[in-house]
């Protein structure tokens, strides 16, 4: 049962640094430009495409994850050039409808590129097998190597928002983008910048997870309320409070979806354990949700004034 739990709560951490990749990015572009890009998701889609395409056409996983990243990141570029700069002005409702179609578009257009079969990746050699912890416990080495992946990456976004002066503007720009904007910072190029890095992060996440993932179509929406659960918790704009809240939520979700029926037996007999564990585990992570914004309703850690 031990192992049983060190197991759950690894793979509660691997998935909570997913949804940090994903989430970083996304509450950067909340939290400083006021922006509701329902889209992020399907950039997260476009990374694992990405990488499987050019692991396909490469043979080699590593040089296919290196161009997928600059893909990505142009990929979110031509998104903000083209469609979302002009939407920045709009309110909240625009911006929805508007980045609700380009889901539509893109998953459309990811279907006549690729098929709407899924596609896989393999797991290099290199990462491939697992490594042992404690006891007879064995852990997937590519599983540890998205935990480590992440968080160098965590620990990068930390330097990078708070020892660099890009940071020091972007924090700025999340208390006050037109006082920013009014001390001669260019708001539309820092813009530019942020959401072009947010959808490399997010197809960072991508093409990390599509060896261990079917990389299909549509494949950004459920993620995508899973981020908007993180950026809540955690507090909007906050990369301190989009970690803490990613491994919250992977955690509660992971571990909580097999250990919910094991505790419900004690009070329940077996059948109505299981189908009262089926019910509750989706719930958990909204259920965590309301008690955090009970007692902050800013979340976690918030940064906006």
């Amino acid at each position: 049962m031990l192992n049983l739990f060190l197991l759950q709560v690894l793979n509660g951490i691997q998935f909570g640094i997913l949804l940090f990749l994903v989430a970083a990015g996304l509450t950067l572009v909340f939290g400083v430009m006021n922006f509701i890009n329902l889209a992020h998701g399907v950039q997260y889609m476009v990374g694992a495409y990405l990488a499987a395409a050019f692991v396909a056409y490469t043979g080699n996983f590593y040089l296919g994850l290196l161009l997928a990243l600059p893909a990505a990141l142009m990929f979110g570029l031509l998104l903000e050039f083209l469609i979302f700069r002009r939407l920045y002005e709009r309110d909240h409702l625009d911006q929805v409808l508007a980045t609700f179609g380009v889901i539509l578009i893109i998953n459309e257009g990811v279907k006549i590129i690729w098929g709407a079969a899924p596609l896989s990746v393999p797991i290099p050699d290199s990462l491939s097998g697992s490594l042992p912890l404690i006891g007879n416990l064995r852990y997937a080495i590519y599983r540890l190597a998205i935990i480590g992946a992440g968080l160098a990456t965590a620990l990068g976004l930390y330097l990078l928002i708070n020892h660099t002066r890009i940071g020091m503007r972007v924090r700025a720009g999340a208390s006050n983008s037109p006082m920013v904007s009014a001390l001669g910072v260019d708001i539309h190029r820092l813009f530019m910048i942020l959401f072009g890095f947010g959808a490399m992060l997010a197809g960072f996440a991508g093409a990390m997870v599509s060896p261990i993932l079917s990389v299909d179509p549509g494949m950004g929406d459920s993620v995508l309320i899973l981020t908007f659960v993180v950026i809540v918790i955690g507090g909007i704009g906050s990369i301190r409070g989009a970690f803490v809240a990613a491994i919250l939520v992977g955690l509660v979700d992971t571990v909580g979806r097999t250990f919910g029926p094991i505790v419900l037996r004690l009070l329940l007999d077996p059948s109505a354990a299981a189908q009262t564990g089926r019910t509750l585990a989706p719930m958990l992570i909204y259920i965590l949700m309301a008690a955090i914004l009970y007692f902050r309703p800013s979340g976690l850690f918030r940064t906006r004034g």
